[in-house]
């Protein structure tokens, strides 16, 4: 399960239960969200279907505990394309 928290215009708490809960510090960028949401998707689910694809990929503990959202790019070269609409 996956909950999204805005802290302020760019920065969301991710919570992951899983077997072990993990907690993540996100930073998005409004302009790297502009890039990637869908149209009328807003940032917070983004940020959901940005974890749900990490996790397809990872296990909850083995992401980052606080990162800027275009890192996932670095790991995950078909990251951009596949969130994209």
């Amino acid at each position: 399960m996956i909950k999204v928290k805005q802290l302020d215009d760019s920065r969301y708490e991710v919570e992951v239960s899983s077997r072990t809960t993990t907690t993540h510090l996100v930073t998005v960028q409004p302009e790297y969200a502009r890039k990637l949401a869908r149209q009328d998707e807003d940032t917070a689910s983004l940020v959901m279907r940005s974890f749900e694809f990490l996790l397809a990929r990872e296990s909850n503990t083995s992401i980052l505990r606080s990162f800027d959202l275009s890192v996932i790019a670095r790991y995950f070269p078909e990251y951009e394309s596949d969130i994209q609409p």
